[in-house]
């Protein structure tokens, strides 16, 4: 049964988001796209990979929106040494009474920000996939399930490669987008060295809380989407998939050629999220194209494995969705 979204909930939902980017600004200096992002993931509930050099406000943005949000948060710094339990979780022998305890891990949080993500090795990724995968851990014999709502936000560095350990694919399918951190332009720099790394004093107000999120995600799953939006969208996805289209038009080969592997289905499941919140940050009841168009490169490009031509001829992922969606048709 679908359900509808009256225009005073849609542009209540909406003014929270406006309410949120103006509050995170007071601390935050620019940095507007993934100030955006990362509350667009957080209406559609979805996790986010933030990729950025050191420096770059990346934990004071989490720190911020976690604030503003008004939600339970933690941060887990991932080395080289970190095991799943620190994570997670462990069972506690307690002598006096014979019997082991569960003591929950910095996991057990609303707003968890995985820092440094690469820098874990395999057996904390898997524990660490499980919880963006299915909102549970297992310690013991046991499943627990995880707050509501749940929310990632990982990131890592992507010069450094000495001590890390590269995501692998099926984590990297769990974040509903990567959001790349660029450094500043010159006039926000000024006013980021005149503050003298003092902007995590500035307070900042709550404007959401879990119930106003709950509102927001009704309001998201309210916002129409046409057949051919739906139709636009599968076929973004299903252009990244060379087994699929070996019979394609010569400009379509030119992009083939620089892909291995495909987006998954879960991509066209992220693109429709994230179009419908981008539809409510306009304060629109409907999708658009432009709205699919606008997140794209977003929600795409940690989804697409490169091939060796890709990294020979220096074609990023972000290239190769910003033409693909220059070329296909527009409903």
């Amino acid at each position: 049964m679908e359900t509808t979204v009256t225009k005073a909930e849609l542009a209540e939902c909406s003014d929270y988001l406006q309410k949120c980017r103006a509050e995170v600004a007071l601390r935050v200096v620019g940095q507007t796209s993934v100030i955006d992002g990362i509350l667009m993931a957080l209406v559609a509930g979805g996790h986010v990979l933030l990729e950025g050099v050191p420096g770059l406000a990346k934990t004071l943005v989490v720190r911020t929106i976690a604030d503003v949000s008004g939600l339970d948060f933690k941060r887990i710094q991932f080395t080289p040494d970190l095991l799943p339990a620190d994570v997670t979780g462990t069972l506690i022998y307690e002598q006096a009474t014979g019997n082991f305890s569960v003591r929950k891990g910095p996991v057990f949080a609303n707003v968890v920000l995985a820092d440094e993500i690469n820098r874990a090795p395999a057996k904390v990724q898997s524990a660490l996939l499980e919880a963006m995968a299915e909102q549970q851990v297992t310690i013991g014999e046991t499943s627990y399930k995880l707050p509501s709502p749940f929310f990632v936000l990982a990131t890592q560095n992507p010069i450094e490669q000495e001590g890390t350990y590269s995501l692998p694919e099926a984590e990297l399918d769990r974040f509903l987008m990567k959001l790349e951190v660029p450094y500043p332009q010159p006039e926000d720099e000024m006013q980021i060295v005149r503050t003298m790394g003092k902007a995590n004093e500035v307070p900042v107000k709550k404007i959401l809380s879990a119930q106003i999120l709950q509102k927001c995600r009704a309001a998201v799953d309210a916002i129409t989407a046409d057949e051919k939006i739906l139709q636009y969208i599968v076929s973004l996805i299903t252009v990244t998939r060379p087994a699929q289209d070996q019979s394609s038009a010569q400009h379509r080969n030119d992009i083939l050629r620089y892909i291995s592997f495909g987006a998954s289905p879960r991509a066209g499941i992220a693109l429709l999220k994230c179009a419908k919140v981008n539809a409510l940050f306009e304060n629109r009841s409907f999708v658009l194209p432009e709205d699919v168009q606008a997140v794209a490169i977003r929600v795409l490009s940690h989804r697409l494995v490169l091939s060796y031509e890709a990294s020979a001829d220096n074609v990023t992922a972000n290239d190769l969705i910003a033409k693909i969606v220059d070329l296909m048709p527009v409903p």
